[in-house]
């Protein structure tokens, strides 16, 4: 939602988990005189710039959350009658999701054959940046020959799902375009 260059912020729950989430984002350095680790730490810290990015930013972090679920909304209610579109929901109202990103699946057997990577490529022709979602980590080439414990759906979600813009700074006609193209190509 906001920015801070790199890095962020962690909320702890006590005082205890502050502390040591401290001790890990500082090379986990044990109190010695001398370079000691007892346990794998990162250096983590956030520089004092990028801090005050991040500050400034949470002055405008409401209208960057509105913002988003605006757009989330706008694409919901325009691609309510595709089928073979289904997006992602909170699940009831206890949930408040802020939609930092939009995502939605394509069921081919709805589309007429067309998938999510045909939808991405006809986007990409028209000069529209989207992705597919993340590739599951144990399908990642470093993690192969390590165990899977799992049911499919992150392979699903995969193979199905496409991120769409959802930046705070697209226009309403921004928008527009991406449905229109996607319309276009799935009423095709």
């Amino acid at each position: 939602m906001i920015t801070t260059s790199g890095g962020g912020a962690l909320v702890c729950s006590t005082a205890e988990q502050a502390k040591k989430t401290m001790f890990y984002a500082t090379q986990a350095r044990d109190a010695a005189p001398h370079y000691q680790h007892s346990e794998i730490g990162y250096n983590y810290r956030l520089s004092n710039i990028c801090a005050g990015i991040g500050r400034g930013q949470m002055t405008v972090l409401q209208e960057h959350i509105d913002k988003r679920r605006t757009n989330n909304a706008f694409y919901r209610k325009e691609l309510a009658s595709i089928k073979g579109i289904s997006f992602q929901t909170e699940p009831d109202k206890r949930f408040y999701s802020n939609y930092w990103l939009t995502a939605i699946l394509v069921d081919s057997k709805q589309t007429g054959g067309k998938t999510r990577e045909d939808l991405f490529h006809a986007l990409e022709i028209e000069n529209i940046e989207s992705r597919p979602l993340w590739k599951p980590m144990h399908l990642q080439p470093v993690f192969a020959h390590y165990p899977y414990y799992g049911n499919g759906n992150s392979e699903i979600f995969f193979n199905n799902g496409l991120c769409l813009p959802s930046s705070s700074i697209l226009t309403q006609e921004d928008l527009q375009r991406v449905v229109d193209v996607i319309k276009g190509f799935l009423n095709n």
